[in-house]
């Protein structure tokens, strides 16, 4: 079970890795990673202009269980929404635009994968 957790843990934080420098490429800025509250984190805070914007990276192998995005479900959207507004609270940006975007990466191998961006995604 260790071995399977580490593995999932590696997968992700290389996920958000690849996230973070993908939308550093698109010029957005990078306010915070791992965003933990409620028992539950946001895994990427960045600014996209204006706008505030709420990532949520899944990271899979395979698609054996679903595409990536898939696992993004309304509950899950209901606690990254509930995340949020506590950093909102903590970090006040009045008058902000925010947004909720998903990337979903499938690894293919080591140095190959496939990335989607899903702009304002709920």
């Amino acid at each position: 079970m260790t071995d399977v957790r580490r593995t999932t843990r590696a997968l992700g934080r290389a996920g958000e890795d690849i996230a973070c420098e993908y939308l550093e490429r698109k010029k957005y800025t990078i306010l915070a990673r791992g965003f933990r509250l409620f028992r539950g984190e946001i895994d990427i805070i960045a600014r996209d202009g204006d706008v505030l914007v709420f990532v949520e990276v899944k990271a899979r192998a395979d698609e054996s269980h679903g595409r990536p995005e898939e696992s993004v479900t309304p509950g899950k959207q209901r606690q990254i929404r509930r995340i949020a507004q506590g950093y909102l609270l903590a970090n006040p940006c009045p008058g902000v635009d925010c947004r909720f975007d998903v990337i979903a990466i499938l690894f293919r191998g080591e140095h190959d994968h496939r990335l989607e961006h899903f702009v304002d995604a709920f």
